[in-house]
């Protein structure tokens, strides 16, 4: 039977791992759930939950950055800022209705742990660029931080940023510290529509190859497409290539227009204005265009822009695909049907060949855990990630084969 911890300070976590790591009890760490239906699944019979660990510790809006435990959730947080007409820059990408978790349920915690971060990743950078520093516990129980309130140079190991993408291998998280930004006066989108993947992802690269600050560069084929829901764009019968403008109003004004005038031989855009554009933005961040589904699995492939019609190409021709590409092309939402390895050997065949990395992001339990889900270790990484695994946790209790089989 599964035990359940669910410590209220941080010194309790402290005291709870180093008693579970004494007894060589193999520990599941999570959040609030949202990502526990991603990545390989868990044997552990005891389940360390950080939602305990919760509330903001410290917020100076003219500083720009924030501290906040763990296990707080993003939508508080993002309710904190909101009214100091703050945001998180990075745009976290909440994973749970995709994977059958519950929506809403992502921890500030969590969206380290990952690394996922939305579309604004390319005018913003992603989580790991806007993390300051950390309050964590390692696998021996032991309290350790890293980073601080202020960006500086790092001489030595960064380990606050080395924690961000480890999915709760390497220690446990207690206080993250992170910048903020403003939130925008204003916004647009300009959706363009009728545009095979190709010619939509170049368009995209176009308008990025501009100093127009385009701040959301998205495409979604027709069969995509036609499960938006923002009223303007619903039940559209063609590919939508979609970019999104931030700014002052006067300077969104005068962006937008050149942007227009650099895009005029990919047609007339539709423009959706402040109100209809962040609720279509934040249709891609619950990832609603990619629903969950018993009959589907979901992978996550970067790849270089220039290759990705070609990749989502490729796997086409071996089987039934839905695609939504953000980042202009830099990455792939790719949704493929139930298969005994989730199309696991066509996939990292495109991606392997054209280049890149996939991530199996949702899949039936058993599928996730006969299948690689995350990028297969060349040898010399493996040997580079066992060692600071071993460094973190020695007896590899921490979210045991979470990201690799035997790691």
């Amino acid at each position: 039977m599964t035990e359940l911890l669910r410590p209220a300070a941080e010194w309790e976590l402290q005291s709870m791992i180093a008693k579970l790591a004494s007894q060589k009890r193999d520990m599941e760490v999570v959040g609030h759930g949202a990502l526990r239906n991603a990545g390989r699944t868990s044997k552990a019979d005891v389940v360390l939950s950080t939602s305990g660990l919760k509330g903001v510790t410290l917020y100076e809006p003219t500083e720009i950055v924030m501290s906040a435990r763990a296990g707080t959730a993003v939508y508080e947080i993002e309710a904190i800022l909101a009214a100091r007409g703050q945001m998180l820059a990075f745009e976290p990408v909440d994973l749970g209705p995709a994977t059958g978790a519950p929506g809403g349920a992502l921890s500030i915690g969590g969206v380290f742990a990952t690394n996922f971060s939305g579309s604004r990743r390319i005018a913003a950078g992603s989580a790991r660029d806007n993390f300051l520093g950390v309050r964590a516990v390692n696998g021996r129980g032991e309290l350790f931080k890293s980073g601080g309130r202020v960006m500086k140079n790092v001489t030595g190991l960064d380990v606050a940023r080395g924690l961000t993408g480890s999915w709760g291998t390497l220690a446990v998280m207690t206080e993250v510290t992170f910048k903020v930004a403003p939130l925008p006066q204003t916004m647009v989108t300009l959706a363009y529509t009728g545009l095979p993947d190709d010619l939509g992802i170049e368009a995209l690269t176009v308008a990025m190859g501009t100093p127009l600050e385009v701040s959301g560069a998205v495409h979604l084929p027709k069969n995509c497409a036609s499960r938006l829901r923002q009223a303007k764009l619903k039940g559209i019968d063609e590919p939508v290539t979609l970019l999104r403008l931030e700014n002052f109003s006067a300077a969104v004004d005068e962006r937008k227009e050149k942007l227009k005038a650099a895009l005029k031989v990919y047609g007339h855009p539709i423009e959706l204005d402040a109100e209809q554009t962040w609720s279509l933005w934040s249709e891609f961040r619950a990832l609603s265009v990619m629903p969950f589904s018993n009959e589907t699995s979901l992978w996550r492939i970067s790849a270089l822009p220039t290759k990705a019609a070609e990749i989502v190409f490729a796997i086409q021709k071996f089987m039934d695909v839905v695609a939504f590409y953000d980042w202009a092309g830099a990455l792939i939402w790719l949704e493929v049907p139930v298969a005994a390895d989730a199309g696991a050997a066509d996939v990292r065949r495109a991606v392997s060949v054209r280049g890149g990395h996939a991530t199996l992001i949702r899949a039936q339990p058993e599928v996730r855990a006969s299948v690689d889900v995350f990028e297969p270790l060349k040898p010399e990484i493996e040997r580079l990630t066992r060692g600071i695994k071993s460094a973190f946790d020695p007896d590899g209790l921490l979210n045991r084969g979470r990201m690799y089989a035997n790691i």
